[in-house]
């Protein structure tokens, strides 16, 4: 929880849920009206609690537009429900287009905070709460990739492998690495749109929505980054 000392905010070492603290008339935890640093830490502290390891922290309830509405309204609660839902799938979307763990955590994180900040834009009649979260996720992803001295790729090794099926394992982890970089260099519409396609599952239409873009636009953009991904692959098979 890089950044934030929640002891010396809260006087202990989390933030503690907002169905516990103390509420005011309208329902609004005491002093968030007047303290918009208290309020962004603990749902930043939210935000963490729902990252990648360990099962979620609250059980979702309601539908997702149910939920946006309560968010527009200052619900943190409703906030919390959503994060538990939608979290793990915003960090490996941002993961799949940047190939940097790091990165995708910062990402993820930064969407939800920003589903909290801007949650009155949002209009379930023009979007489906998920095809609005992956397309702020998309944009962040983006943009970090164009960021000076950004790296798609760890450049650790791994540790050696004896075993008898390593040569194998190592000959899959030798050609996943070879699509990677062959998706890393793709245009970014491009990567992403094998990215929600092929990655993600996503039909033409949800991605097209993603990426704010007609079906036909999207299938001719997918097209175009499978014939580069392809060219790509062939190229590395050479002599």
């Amino acid at each position: 929880m890089r950044g934030i000392c929640f002891v010396a905010l809260f006087g202990c070492a989390e933030p503690p849920h907002p169905d516990l603290l103390p509420r005011g008339e309208k329902g609004i935890p005491l002093g968030w009206e007047k303290s918009p640093r208290w309020r962004l830490s603990t749902l930043l502290g939210i935000v963490l609690a729902h990252g990648m390891s360990g099962p979620p922290v609250i059980e979702a309830s309601g539908t997702d537009d149910e939920l946006m509405a309560r968010v527009a309204g200052g619900d943190a609660a409703a906030f919390d429900r959503l994060a538990a839902r939608h979290m793990r799938r915003a960090v490996a979307l941002a993961q799949r287009m940047t190939g940097n763990p790091s990165d995708a955590d910062e990402i993820a994180q930064e969407a939800f905070l920003r589903v909290w900040q801007h949650a009155g834009r949002w209009d379930g009649g023009r979007a489906a709460f998920t095809t609005w979260l992956y397309r702020i996720v998309m944009n962040l992803a983006i943009d970090r990739g164009r960021r000076p001295g950004w790296s798609p790729l760890e450049e650790a090794g791994d540790p050696p492998d004896e075993s008898p099926d390593a040569v194998d394992r190592i000959a899959e982890r030798q050609t996943a690495e070879r699509v990677n970089r062959a998706l890393a260099a793709l245009p970014d519409r491009q990567r992403a749109a094998v990215v929600l396609f092929h990655q993600e599952g996503l039909s033409l239409r949800q991605a097209a929505d993603v990426l704010n873009m007609g079906e036909t636009a999207f299938a001719s953009l997918l097209a175009r980054a499978r014939s580069a991904l392809k060219s790509a692959l062939s190229a590395g098979d050479g002599p």
